[in-house]
């Protein structure tokens, strides 16, 4: 049986110029537990080493509910101000919006202030992928787009995305934007399939996004998995990761990377052997009769 194309070594943001590997590294517990500046650069030097080279933090990650706020890319701009040379070989992409304890917050005023804090924290003049971590229901997407595209005539941002977006809402916003949306993130994993089946990635490939997958192992479900329906996709997963000698982890991030929309796992782990082992997912190949089979044991039930 035929095999599904590979995924393509890196992946062009739109006409934005900028050209990223077909995995990423996401730092959601990057400033977990005290780590060093030194600790910090091994991971950073284990991704961009092993190829990956778009790195995506936010505001808010190292935020608990009472501190925190800011602390992972505080920690990214240590380790940038340590090794200035690391910067010119990473896509730097963050996110903001989110404001505790409001929670979400994209008035122009509170844009601004974000764009410019997340900037100090990481103590650069840019970043090449800001996102809209989450929709603010109460700020009029005209509002948004202003706020958005001042940032980036002003040379704060080179591209524009959004996180956690609905397909009417990307569409939205996209619409009021001169600087046209370069990619969406949402959750994406062999657990979370709504995007298969609701539009949002059929949308993604229509205004030419490229799907960012946050909790591409379904916040780590499919290594112990619970009940039924995630120990039979662990099956699915394990016939073709067992056949071509990686981890079920691997085996899921290739899954992703299969799907015609150019799918980029986020890979969430902070251990520098996990983070490597990720970007072997590039070299997997699935059969159609392979993949749909993890997407029937995700669904629970047969294909109609």
């Amino acid at each position: 049986m035929s095999l599904l194309p590979a995924p393509p070594q890196s992946r062009s943001l739109k006409d934005s110029g900028i050209s990223v590997s077909p995995i990423a590294w996401g730092m959601w517990r990057f400033a977990e537990g005290g780590r060093t500046t030194a600790e910090a650069a091994t991971l950073v030097h284990a991704a961009l080493d092993a190829g990956i080279t778009l790195l995506d933090t936010a505001d808010i990650y190292g935020f608990d509910g009472t501190g925190g706020f800011g602390d992972a890319e505080s920690l990214l701009g240590d380790v940038l101000t340590s090794e200035p040379s690391l910067r010119d070989r990473m896509v730097l992409a963050t996110k903001g919006g989110i404001r505790p304890p409001l929670p979400y917050d994209q008035s122009a005023a509170y844009l601004a202030e974000a764009i410019d804090a997340s900037l100090r924290r990481l103590k650069v003049d840019h970043v090449d992928l800001w996102q809209v971590h989450r929709p603010d229901i109460l700020a009029h997407p005209q509002e948004v787009a202003r706020a958005l595209d001042d940032a980036v005539s002003a040379g704060k941002i080179r591209a524009l995305g959004v996180s956690n977006f609905t397909v009417a809402q990307t569409e939205a916003l996209d619409g009021f934007l001169d600087n046209k949306l370069v990619a969406t993130q949402p959750e994406i994993s062999p657990l979370r399939i709504d995007c298969f089946e609701n539009g949002e990635l059929d949308s993604a490939m229509a205004l030419g996004l490229a799907p960012l997958a946050w909790s591409p192992l379904g916040g780590g479900r499919l290594a112990v998995p619970g009940n039924a329906r995630e120990k039979a996709v662990a099956a699915a997963l394990d016939t073709v990761a067992e056949a071509q000698g990686v981890s079920r982890q691997v085996a899921a991030y290739s899954w992703l990377m299969a799907h015609p929309a150019g799918i980029i796992p986020i890979v969430g782990s902070q251990r520098a052997e996990r983070i490597v082992e990720a970007a072997s997912a590039t070299g997997i190949r699935w059969t159609r009769s392979d993949w749909y089979a993890v997407l029937v044991a995700a669904r629970g039930e047969a294909l109609p």
